[in-house]
């Protein structure tokens, strides 16, 4: 019998979803896990368990790569299809996020604890765009002619599917991670197998059987929602998957990376990140309050390029502090679903205490911790907008990534005291400066050690400009044409003439 509590949701699609049999996808159909054993799924802002779907052990995850083996075998109908036509099929996935697109905003927010609006703008809608822009990519994926020193020999190159992918996500971008990874294995011809977090496993199914109704043959997209230890590491170790590609914390891509050197195969890495974000004293105030603001608090934090270090010019330090906070009272907090709301709960209990354990470890070095905003009644996973004044650079709190809606604010006095700084971190995923200097601009976007560096803006992608950090926020890239280089071999071709 079931113990889940119906949800806030009034859309039927959502309804079927969260109803549904407990269920994996693959080979183009879904399936019970092999042991039977389930995953609860819960909304975020309540705690309540909303629906619950199959939890995939080592045998889901053989039978899921085997489908996936066969998907790519030459005389398969997905190795047999076009160019044009793999575009066609893309195209038509993306357009059906697009139709789907309110529901899929309201999963994401009963799924992962978004707000509504946000979620159909920016993970819905850029979901969508990332396969629409990989759509056309099938058809423009080409060799070379090499002009070798030998006479009589023709030497061409060919571009060709890696293989099957192994895509292991986080649970803070459900929607977006799947097109972010889906998207570019799929245009370079490989079919996935794709482990979402266990949190958050219903829309990476929903989406699949999507992708099958576009005409993505059986067997090229596989969804085994899991645990790591189990379902992540049969997946990282399986001899049939050529390529991992993986977002989420740096400790869990260690783990990654070593498995797969030990196996030789190819891997992206999109990890955390401690950012830095630097206003300079001739910024506009204005902006650049209001957008570090906004980095760092949509979403409560939970965002791997979140600019959760705020270095700002000692001559603005204080009133940057209060302004921030003034921006953190301002947000009306509560469930994803409510009008109005436009901050919601972290993903989980256990997130909650950590973020909790860092702030009050923060005050116990003699940070200056600030909290606004008002916290809704009846439970749920909320923690307030939080700012950190007083720290220095060695504290726990501006070392390490917090993966919530804090920002540590740390004064400084000159540009190339600021830089070294900054790039004094384990991670360089992204960076940002404020200023009203063309000089300062130019000077700062070189030194900054980081994948991504935004000038008086903050947290913008795009499916065409790559995504990915420096040192350990990760190696490789997700999106952009420098993405499919990833899903790709090349192969040399000598013919000789006599």
């Amino acid at each position: 019998m079931s113990t889940t509590t119906p949800a806030r949701s009034t859309s039927p699609a959502v309804a079927t979803r969260l109803a549904a049999e407990p269920h994996l996808f693959i080979d183009g159909r879904r399936t019970e896990a092999r042991s039977g054993q389930t995953l609860p799924v819960l909304d975020p802002a309540t705690g309540d368990e909303i629906a619950t779907t199959a939890c995939a052990g080592r045998d889901d995850v053989d039978t899921a790569v085997a489908a996936a083996v066969r998907a790519f075998d030459e005389r398969s109908e997905w190795r047999r299809m076009s160019p044009l036509e793999r575009g066609r099929v893309l195209s038509r996935i993306g357009e059906a996020i697009y139709a789907n697109a309110d529901s899929f905003a309201e999963l994401e927010v009963l799924d992962a604890g978004k707000v509504r609006g946000a979620a159909r703008a920016i993970d819905v809608e850029f979901a969508a765009r990332t396969f629409l822009y990989f759509a056309g990519w099938p058809s423009k994926i080409q060799g070379t002619t090499v002009p070798v020193s030998h006479p009589g020999v023709h030497v061409r190159t060919e571009r060709e599917p890696a293989g099957v992918v192994g895509a292991i996500t986080a649970w803070n971008f459900p929607l977006l991670l799947c097109a972010w990874k889906m998207a570019p294995a799929l245009a370079a011809g490989c079919p996935v197998v794709f482990k979402p977090s266990e949190e958050t496993p219903l829309s990476a199914l929903w989406l699949a059987e999507l992708a099958t109704e576009a005409g993505l043959p059986d067997g090229v997209l596989n969804i085994v929602p899991g645990y790591g230890a189990e379902a992540g590491e049969a997946l990282i170790a399986h001899p049939g998957v050529r390529k991992l590609t993986f977002t989420g914390s740096t400790a869990v891509g260690r783990r990654i990376a070593r498995g797969a050197a030990e196996r030789i195969k190819r891997v992206t890495l999109e990890l955390g990140g401690k950012s830095a974000n630097i206003i300079f004293p001739d910024a506009d105030l204005d902006a650049a309050v209001a957008g570090s603001a906004g980095g760092i608090f949509w979403h409560s934090g939970q965002t791997c390029s979140a600019p959760s270090r705020l270095f700002v010019h000692r001559d603005i330090h204080d009133e940057v502090v209060d302004r921030l906070l003034a921006e953190a009272a301002a947000l009306t907090i509560g469930h994803g679903l409510d009008e109005g709301v436009d901050f919601g709960p972290l993903v989980n209990a256990r997130q909650v205490e950590r973020v909790r354990g860092y702030v009050e470890r923060a005050a116990a070095e003699g940070a200056k911790v600030h909290q606004a905003g008002e916290l809704p009644d009846g439970g749920g996973n909320f923690f307030p907008p939080t700012v950190i004044a007083g720290a220095t650079d060695d504290m726990e709190c501006a070392r390490e990534e917090i993966f919530g809606p804090v920002v540590v604010v740390l004064p400084f006095d000159d540009a190339d005291e600021v830089a070294e700084r900054a790039n004094a971190s384990d991670y360089g995923l992204a960076a940002g400066l404020w200023t009203g200097s063309v000089t300062t601009e130019h000077a700062m976007t070189r030194k900054l050690r980081a994948g991504t560096v935004y000038v008086n803006g903050w947290g913008l992608t795009d499916p065409a400009a790559p995504f990915g950090g420096f040192a350990q926020s990760g190696y490789g890239r997700d999106l952009g044409p420098d993405s499919l280089d990833g899903y790709l071999e090349t192969k040399s071709l000598w013919t000789f003439h006599g």
